[in-house]
């Protein structure tokens, strides 16, 4: 294999490094944005959030859609 055709295949592997490299971090970004989404709301106070967030972590995104649909669970004054 030649100089050339060695230089030629290290570019493909960056690119295709990187192109994980995006791939992971999409697939890490939409993992943590129901946390985010739980974390920024105001519609529970600190100890229901936390709760939330241990559910998402712990029993998945199916917490999240729960956290949509019931949260609050009790009015402030």
């Amino acid at each position: 294999m030649t100089q050339k055709a060695k230089t030629k295949n290290n570019k493909y592997m960056e690119v295709a490094g990187l192109g994980i490299l995006t791939i992971l971090a999409i697939i890490g970004f939409i993992w943590l944005l129901p946390i985010l989404i739980i974390l920024s709301s105001g519609k529970t106070t600190i100890g229901e959030k936390l709760a939330w967030v241990l559910a998402v972590l712990f029993i998945s995104w199916f917490a999240w859609i729960f956290y949509m649909l019931l949260a609050p669970l009790k009015k402030k004054y």
